[in-house]
């Protein structure tokens, strides 16, 4: 494993490793100081194949895309339990636990099959409370959290599509969408609920049945662990 501030990398790389996360794709484009905060709270790491990148029961404030190479993701001991999906470039990944405070649910290695992975890691303190203006606002919070619940309300749709019979088929379309006055704290706060019971409802489904295999995986900037 090799930890790199992006200080040390030149601007012209990291804005190519970055042109593939659309969040911060959007950041950059509404506001260029936000996007410095975001970077300065970031770090590439690159892993050579076999090396854990998150381990399931760990705790940590950070968030992870993958910038290049292709991840392995494991529910129980990858010596011993079955390779249920890959994350690959573009995808966020390791959200799910920092968004419901919990521990990693998954174990993630970078893949055999490739000469070396690279993940952007994003200390996610940065975003401090869900009210709060600094360092990050109201505008790159809404930017994250309307991002998240699309993805989670995808996420949940495949798993309607594959289940339509289960108990939990309907229950995150009973979760409210935010009809109120847009880019505002009231809409900040009601996002960040969706996603919270939206995360929820993914869990329950995840417990059950185990994440989505590779045929039905995520669309880019889509993985929660």
């Amino acid at each position: 494993m090799e930890i790199k501030l992006l200080s040390k990398l030149s601007r012209d790389y990291v804005e190519q490793l970055l042109s593939g996360i659309p969040f911060f794709k959007l950041v950059k484009q509404q506001d260029a100081w936000q996007f410095e905060l975001l970077l300065q709270a970031s770090r590439v790491i690159t892993y050579v194949p076999g090396e854990v990148v998150l381990q399931r029961g760990d705790s940590d404030q950070w968030l992870f895309f993958l910038l290049k190479g292709r991840l392995a993701v494991y529910v129980d001991d990858p010596l011993k339990g079955e390779l249920v999906n890959y994350v690959t470039p573009g995808e966020v990944f390791g959200d799910l636990a920092q968004l419901m405070g919990q521990p990693r649910t998954a174990t993630v290695l970078a893949e055999q099959g490739f000469r070396e992975s690279t993940v952007l890691a994003t200390d996610a303190s940065i975003f401090g409370d869900i009210s709060s203006t600094r360092p990050i606002t109201i505008q790159t919070k809404l930017a994250y959290y309307r991002n998240t619940v699309h993805n989670l309300r995808w996420k949940l749709e495949v798993y309607r599509s594959q289940h339509l019979q289960h108990q939990l088929a309907n229950k995150h379309r009973q979760v409210k969408l935010y009809t109120g006055v847009k880019d505002t704290i009231e809409e900040l706060r009601a996002l960040h609920e969706q996603a919270q019971a939206l995360a929820s409802l993914l869990l329950e489904w995840n417990r059950e049945f185990g994440v989505l295999t590779e045929e039905t995986s995520a669309p880019q900037d889509l993985y929660h662990l």
